[in-house]
């Protein structure tokens, strides 16, 4: 319909899947990733969750599209059956031979079992993907549990990956099912695009439709992100009806406007839907939010941050001057809070005004203390970067993140609770909210287990965590040293990475090695990621990834610290 209008050889946003538009994002490569380790000589039992939309099956038929030599996959689509409809359903899957006038659940399993073995004998390895994991019964979960139990003497038969929505965490975390949860080996949570992934996913579908223009104007983009949330599947939806408003318009540019139009008329009903679940820690009855306004706002403050970061105004690499008194312009065109509009509580009745406490008051002063001193974007910025290296200059206009990983340093984005910043140790950047929906961005300096310190205008100021958590989105961006060449090493692998991590458990562990060090990830080396995984609390899965990596490096000499290291 629009596709000659717009020059394109095809429509390019269509939900069906089809491989010539395959877009991995770096973090649909490290959930591949988790996959892949899965498939490997050390893979045992690996989990894949993600919102509806996200694009696990995507992950999934990438997977299938590798060129894994010597593996066997059976793949269950349908697991709402009982425990001899699903062996059966793997059986077949895989040309297992049984005789179906004995069909019994005992005779599948040994017939399973003989075709495994002769496999493994083989030098072959199977592995069985069940996708929508969450719609599996209790019975058949403890079918899965027993089929783990088919191993030789030095590894598993049957490698298995449960692939579905965020409920089968939830189903898997039930205690009658900690036995199967236990032998999990590597989980991994699929998030939606950031705002920079979905430009680039669009522009992606464009030119593999044929296009060379951008049809899609940056805030256009930007409208798309903020109504599809970063979830690829809303994201074709709307773009398919944005371009057919512009059609229909003559246009030959997507502008906001009709994104939000398109948005009304395409997404509406899709938006409250299974995707539209917030993260944990933006929930209003956890929050204690009291209007929907401010649940926006603290949206917008994690697009902010991530924006400016991604693509937005460098950080200015000049020492900060001394600010004036009064605040200054917010980013992006935001306007700035006055003292009057910081932190402004509702009126509390007369019952619950007897009630107030000073500490209460005293609390509502540092936090509008805190916003009014709060420093531009910019200069907030170019204080995390000179804690790392007084010596790095970011060019005007540069991409910050991308120009600071040629010197070394990569940005950490994620969103999370305290207790996450205390894990990774690391000063972050946090957006913060006032009551009136001003974004304000703070540096966090130190963190004990009441109190925060922030940098601001005037000096730090160190507010208790309560008053604070109410006001911070829980989005923060943080950096870390990149040590080697290597983001993501799986079992297996062979690299110089390897010989790094080696030096570094042992120096930390007192045990320096002899030279010259193993390059290879073998089965000793990932029980010892898997332990100090553990220990910091993070997914003991083996795989070293960017979050074990930013321990190890915690771990070492270099780079500023939240508290004093373990």
């Amino acid at each position: 319909m629009y596709a000659q209008f717009f020059n394109l050889r095809e429509m390019p946003f269509t939900i069906t899947p089809d491989p010539s538009y395959l877009y991995l994002s770096p973090r649909h490569q490290e959930a591949l990733g988790h996959l892949l380790y899965g498939t490997g000589q050390y893979g045992g039992f690996v989990q894949l969750t993600g919102e509806v939309g996200t694009g696990k099956t995507t992950v999934v038929r990438t997977l299938l599209e590798q060129k894994l030599t010597d593996v066997d996959v059976a793949m269950i689509h349908n697991p709402s059956q009982n425990e001899l409809q699903f062996v059966q359903s793997i059986c077949d899957e895989l040309g297992v031979v049984y005789d179906a006038a004995t069909l019994t659940l005992k005779t599948l399993v040994d017939a399973l079992n003989v075709h495994l073995l002769a496999v493994h004998a083989a030098g072959r390895r199977t592995v069985l993907i069940i996708d929508e994991a969450q719609n599996l019964p209790r019975d058949v979960l403890e079918q899965v549990r027993l089929l783990t139990n088919l191993e030789t003497h030095k590894e598993k038969l049957l490698r298995i990956m449960l692939v579905g929505q965020p409920e089968l965490s939830e189903l898997l975390a039930r205690p009658d099912l900690r036995q199967l949860a236990s032998r999990i080996t590597a989980r991994y949570h699929l998030m939606p695009l950031s705002e920079t992934e979905t430009g680039e996913y669009i522009r992606h579908r464009l030119r593999v439709a044929g296009s060379h223009e951008d049809i899609f104007s940056t805030t256009a983009v930007r409208e798309i992100h903020r109504a599809a949330r970063g979830v690829p599947r809303l994201i074709n939806i709307l773009c398919d009806r944005a371009l057919l408003g512009a059609y229909a318009q003559g246009a030959r540019r997507v502008t906001p406007e009709t994104v939000r139009k398109a948005a009304g008329e395409s997404i509406g009903l899709a938006a409250n839907s299974g995707t539209d679940r917030l993260p944990i820690r933006w929930r209003p009855s956890l929050l204690q939010i009291e209007s929907a306004l401010a649940v926006v706002a603290l949206v917008i403050a994690g697009l902010l941050l991530y924006r400016t970061f991604a693509g937005g105004p460098a950080a200015d690499p000049a020492p900060v001057a001394a600010a004036p008194s009064a605040p200054a312009a917010a980013p992006s065109g935001e306007v700035t809070a006055t003292a009057a509009d910081a932190v402004t509580p509702a009126a509390p009745s007369p019952a619950v005004a007897e009630e107030s406490t000073s500490a209460t008051a005293t609390a509502t002063a540092d936090l509008t203390t805190l916003l009014q001193s709060a420093q531009p974007l910019t200069a907030t910025v170019s204080q995390l970067i000179r804690l790392w290296d007084q010596n790095i200059v970011i060019p005007r206009g540069a991409n910050v993140c991308r120009e600071l990983s040629t010197q070394g340093l990569e940005c950490y984005r994620n969103r999370g609770e305290w207790s996450d910043l205390r894990s990774i140790n690391r000063p972050a950047i946090l957006s913060l909210t006032t009551g009136r929906g001003e974004i304000q961005h703070v540096l966090l300096r130190q963190l004990t287990a009441t109190t925060a310190t922030l940098d601001t205008r005037t000096g730090p100021i160190t507010i208790a965590l309560d008053p604070l958590d109410a006001l911070w989105s829980g989005e923060y961006l943080l950096l870390w040293k990149r040590e080697t060449d290597d983001t993501y090493l799986s079992p297996g692998v062979r690299s110089p990475a390897v010989a790094w991590v080696r030096r570094r458990l042992a120096r930390d562990a007192g045990k320096p090695l002899a030279e010259p060090v193993s390059d290879l990830y073998d089965a000793a080396l990932v029980e010892q990621i898997k332990r100090f995984q553990t220990q910091r609390e993070l997914d003991s899965d083996g795989v070293i990834g960017t979050r074990t990596w930013i321990a190890l490096g915690t771990e070492g000499p270099d780079g500023p610290l939240l508290a004093t290291p373990r």
